[in-house]
């Protein structure tokens, strides 16, 4: 595999992951974070990290509307849940690990 076959490939999975979770927005972030340690959040927060490495002019709601496909208070808005007292604990003992 060549080094932009790689890069490619990469690209094309990050694709279908922000389109797998774009297509749930019944998966709250929070529940994602208990469960793998990242979230859209997350993504959004990597993908201006790599625009800031590479010198692309992106803004932080320019990279969570790439991840959401929709602007952030609007997502948030129509989806975003008020975290359980469960979901909260479990969040905040895993910050402690």
């Amino acid at each position: 595999m060549t080094d932009q076959q790689r890069l490619e490939l990469e690209a094309a999975a990050f694709r279908s992951l922000v389109q797998h979770l774009r297509s749930r927005p019944d998966v709250q972030n929070i529940d994602m974070m208990n469960l793998s340690g990242f979230c859209r959040n997350c993504l959004s927060k990597w993908f201006k990290a790599a625009a800031d490495d590479t010198g692309v002019d992106l803004t932080m709601d320019q990279a969570r509307e790439e991840i959401y496909g929709m602007p952030y208070a609007e997502w948030k808005s129509q989806y975003q849940k008020e975290a359980s007292a469960e979901q909260q604990a479990a969040f905040n003992k895993g910050k402690e690990a």
